[in-house]
């Protein structure tokens, strides 16, 4: 690990902004920024298609592929080319040990993933938790083209919001979105994407250089 580095994760309402504000953020410190990114490295990491892992991002595993996966190793050439089944909870740990190899590389901003409770005790972790009034949520979802009214969109954001609380909540022993668990809490509808980001960029400054 190198020296002095430092990680911002940042958990997210969906529909905030924390994938756009968290690459400004990245752009603004002049650092690495990883989302679906993860993805990507460790599909490459374990030799499976990345689709598996898209299918299974931040989901809370099943009863039975949690027991299922008791049975795996920690390496990721062992628990994931193994006969054993690729579950959420294998997918977890693969996901875990990338996270860990990427924070050895420098600062970086990684969104979601409960990378903050991952790295707690591996580097500085700054955690951030960033939400939104659910207008503006609805409003964004529709304009990406999730979502064609506001009704699915109020839904979307409901269901996917629960599916992220559950698998935070799941694999640590914290709770999402609550103000305790995180160092900085960001309404980014007072702000604006860009306001948010450079209110984050100034406190991770402060952070870093006291």
């Amino acid at each position: 690990m190198q020296k002095n580095t430092y990680v911002i994760a940042i958990g997210r309402q969906f529909g905030c902004g924390g994938r756009e504000i968290g690459k400004m953020v990245a752009d603004k410190l002049g650092i690495a920024y990883y989302d679906s990114e993860l993805l990507i490295e460790t599909a490459k990491n374990s030799g499976l298609a990345q689709e598996y892992f898209e299918a299974k991002d931040e989901k809370t595993p099943t009863f039975f592929s949690g027991i299922l996966s008791l049975t795996l190793g920690f390496n990721s050439g062992t628990y994931l080319m193994s006969n054993s089944p690729l579950n959420e909870d294998s997918i977890y740990r693969a996901q875990s040990e990338v996270i860990t190899q990427i924070a050895d590389r420098g600062p970086c901003v990684i969104v979601g993933r409960t990378a903050d409770y991952i790295l707690r005790n591996h580097c500085k972790v700054i955690s951030i938790f960033l939400h939104a009034t659910m207008s503006d949520r609805v409003n964004r979802i529709i304009s990406r083209g999730d979502c064609k009214t506001k009704k699915e969109a109020m839904a979307r954001a409901e269901k996917t919001n629960k599916m992220r609380a559950s698998y935070y909540n799941f694999y640590t022993d914290k709770k999402w979105g609550d103000a305790e668990t995180y160092d900085l809490c960001v309404n980014s509808s007072i702000l604006g994407d860009k306001g948010t980001a450079d209110f984050i960029v100034d406190y991770v400054s402060k952070v870093i250089n006291p």
